[in-house]
């Protein structure tokens, strides 16, 4: 199967995922960043990533400047993200 590329999610997505589902919340957005992916980051994955520096930004006592630029960065994902599920919602709305 060379030359063939699959997106498969790992095991911290796995549980994130079930962590969610076991919330009652929706994941499937998660899991198809993961799988649809090509080349690109997903949302949660940045939002991830951004939350990660965050919390290293904090524990090293950056400038509180710098972690509010960063913070806006949460936002701007987030913001992204509910834009392309609303988007995603209506396609499917009109799909039926």
């Amino acid at each position: 199967m060379s030359g063939v590329k699959r997106n498969v999610l790992n095991v911290k997505q796995k549980l994130e995922i079930l962590q969610k589902l076991d919330n009652g919340e929706s994941a499937s957005s998660d899991a198809e960043d993961v799988l649809n992916e090509g080349n690109t980051i997903s949302h949660s994955a940045a939002l991830q990533s951004v939350e990660t520096l965050l919390d290293y930004m904090g524990q090293r006592g950056f400038d509180y400047g710098d972690i509010t630029a960063v913070r806006q960065i949460c936002v701007d994902i987030r913001q992204e993200m509910n834009k392309e599920q609303k988007q995603r919602r209506i396609t499917d709305f009109l799909k039926q």
